[in-house]
Order: structure tokens, then sequence, then C-alpha cells
């Protein structure tokens, strides 16, 4: 392998990338600090048991895990969640609810890479623990609509779709399907949009469903309005009375032309326990942008009291990749303030005064470190979007004083170096 490349599935970020990731990590930052949430961070090493705990899901397999010098089994997180739980359960009691959380961390799981997913991604996690109420499911929807109207979509290129756990729940609960089937049962579902029929099929009857079981799966998770729903689980149904509820807060919001009931949605993890969403392109070229849901009982997995959580998680691969599609990426310059040049190897140090005196003033400066000709010079600044050119000159110099070149206008002026 040439020692140009990295290792596969990784990315590098180039300084005009790191501006871009830069900017879309300030859209998250701003959409969950307009919420009210407090960011946190944790290790990118865990403990492999916070992952393994539950065997049987797709993630365990995904692990980028080793033993470490000390003969423990380590892991780089797969996802964020189970370190937010270990987190909370290391001051249970002890932080004040409902807490409002998010974070910006990378994320590893060893599987194949494709159009919109690598080995490494950095993914925008916000949660909230310790409100029961589908008001916190809601609040969720709004931080992404936030977003996603901050950086210039709309409501016509992408939906976010909207389900329960407990439809499937209780669609499989009337088929006796519970416990660890059920979770599994939730695994194959997952896959619905990603694998043939027969497939799927082939998938639920190992896990002992006969042709009546699966074929009433396949009629409730085509389900695409709450009128068809309430049909089909009855006006009573817990999942439905939720859903209803959940709908009606998110058209409080102002958002109600974002989402969709879609009951295919339901999220291979096995610790969602009540809504989930996913939000997808409209014209499904994409994989799912993000997604997320309730998981009340995710504590109690890991050996904890449980506690109400809900929370969703949003890769930075795919949404750039909309951004893209939509002509909707900025153009994001270097962002320096100025340029000082001096000229000659006799002014060097004068420019190095002038650029420290204009940096202590709160401006972001590029110091021409080397002899350049005045030509170079004016093309740097251009290619880095600078808005001012500050020449260090002999004669100016002599007198106390530097030539400001506004580089939009073309103005230029003479400056006391004092009053720079």
């Amino acid at each position: 392998m040439a020692m140009t490349q990295g290792v596969r599935g990784t990315r590098d970020f180039y300084p005009e990338d790191m501006r871009l990731r830069n900017w879309l990590f300030q859209k998250f930052h701003h959409s969950a600090l307009s919420h009210g949430f407090e960011e946190y961070d944790a290790p990118m090493l865990e403990m492999e048991e916070l992952y393994t705990r539950k065997s049987g899901e797709e993630i365990t397999q995904q692990l980028y895990n080793f033993e470490d010098k000390g003969g423990r089994r380590i892991s780089l997180r797969p996802e964020m969640t189970p370190s937010l739980a270990r987190m909370v359960m290391a001051r249970s009691g002890a932080l004040p609810l409902p807490l409002k959380w998010y974070s910006i961390p990378q994320c590893w799981r060893y599987e194949r890479t494709q159009r919109g997913r690598g080995r490494e991604h950095y993914q925008w996690n916000v949660d909230i623990w310790g409100a029961a109420g589908v008001e916190a499911d809601a609040e969720l929807i709004s931080v992404l609509v936030h977003f996603f109207r901050s950086v210039g979509l709309t409501s016509e290129d992408l939906v976010i779709r909207v389900s329960s756990r407990k439809v499937l729940e209780e669609v499989l609960g009337s088929l006796g399907i519970t416990g660890e089937d059920f979770s599994k049962t939730c695994v194959v579902v997952d896959k619905m949009d990603k694998l043939p029929a027969e497939a799927i099929e082939g998938q639920l009857s190992e896990l002992g469903l006969d042709n009546e079981a699966v074929s009433t799966i396949q009629s409730v998770l085509g389900i695409r309005d709450m009128g068809s729903l309430q049909d089909s689980l009855g006006g009573d149904s817990e999942a439905v009375l939720e859903l209803d509820s959940l709908f009606g807060l998110i058209e409080a919001y102002g958002a109600s032309d974002w989402v969709a009931l879609d009951a295919s949605v339901v999220r291979g993890l096995a610790y969602y326990t009540g809504p989930v969403f996913e939000a997808s392109d409209r014209s499904g070229e994409l994989r799912a942008i993000c997604g997320g849901g309730r998981y009340d009982r995710l504590i109690g997995t890991l050996g904890g009291k449980d506690l109400p959580a809900t929370g969703f998680g949003f890769g930075d691969m795919v949404v750039i990749e909309l951004l893209q599609t939509k002509g909707l990426i900025p153009e994001l310059s270097h962002g320096v303030s100025d340029v000082v040049f001096g000229m000659g190897p006799g002014l060097r140090e004068a420019a190095m005064r002038v650029a420290a005196s204009i940096r202590s003033r709160g401006r972001d400066v590029d110091l021409v470190l080397e002899d350049k000709r005045m030509k170079w010079v004016f093309k740097h600044a251009e290619r880095i979007g600078a808005e001012r050119l500050v020449m260090v000159m002999p004669d100016e110099w002599a007198d106390g004083k530097v030539k400001v070149k506004v580089l939009e206008s073309g103005e230029e002026s003479e400056v006391e170096f004092d009053s720079l």
C-alpha cells in the first residue's frame, strides 16, 4: 500500500475539508444550544462489555476491538449512547433532571464502506434523560427541523418518518412474539428497505414465524396514515394514542410539513421502547440522514436503575452529500482578516510588530514569512479571502506608518502604526 493512503474507510481532512466540517458542526452546536442543550464528551475507548452485553445485534459484529497491554478487552466506540448511559449511571441520583445533553463524537464501525458510510464518522448526538412524556420526543424533532432550516433545506427536500416500537410490539404481542424474539425480529424488520422481500421472509421464518405472521407484520408495517393504524390496532391502542399526541405537539412546533407516519420505521437497536424516527431525502437516493427514538430501559440492560430517555444520532457524511446535491454548500474562505507583508528582510521584525499589534486587537492575521514579490502577496491575500493587506514599506515605516489596502474596494491609505 502506498504511504499516501490512509486506513481503509477513514478520511483525511485537508484545510478546505475542515472549513466545511467546522461549518457543519457550528450548525449542530447552534441548533442544540438554541433548545437549551449542554455539550458533553466521553473517551473514544470503552470497555468492550459496554457493547456486547446485548448479543445478537449487528453492532457487536462491527466493533474495532482489541486487548490492551493490561489484558482488558477494549473497543473504539461504535456509537455514543452507551457511553452516555455509563456517565449517567456513574452519577445516578446526583444529576438534576431532565438532562438535555449533546455531543459530536467520532464513532468507529468495521463494516463495508459505501456511499455515505465509512468506517469512521462523526455523529451529532442529542438526548433528553428523565422526561417520560412525548414532549421530549417532540423537542428532538424541533432540534432537527431547526438544523435543517439553518442549512437551507426545506420539507420538500426531506422527511422525518415517525413511528413507535409499540406498533410492532402490539402486533408481535398478538402473535405471541415477545422478549428476545421481539428484539431479533426488530433487527430483521429494520432491514426491510435494504434487502429483497424473500430475504426478509427467510430471516423471519428462521426466527420461527409462520407465513401468516410474516404477512401480518408486512401488512401493518406498510401503514402510512393514522386512520389506517387506528383501524389496525384499535382506538385504545397505546401506540396509536402515543403517536397521535406526538403529532399534535409537532404541529404546535410548526413542523408538521417535515414529518410523516411510517410504521416500517422500527430502528434495529434492541434498546428502543417508544417513538422512533428517521430523516431521509424525499428522492430516496441516499441512506437515512439520521435516526433515533425513545430508549427508557437502556440503563436496566447495563445493570442500573431505568430512567426515561430519548435521543437521536446524526452522521456527518450523508447530510453533506444531500447539501452538495442541492447546491447548498457555502463558499467558505480561509477566515483571515489581514495579511501583513514586510518589504524586504530589513523590515521583517517591523512586520512582526505590526502583526502582533493587529492580533492583540482580536483580528486574525497571516504574516508573510518569506521574501515574496508584491504580485505573489496580492494573489495570496485574494486566494485566502483576506479583507485587508497591510504593507510595511521602507519610507512609510520611517514615518511610523503602514500602507493598508482594502481588497474588496481597492482603496489604499496610510495609517499610523499606533492607530492600526
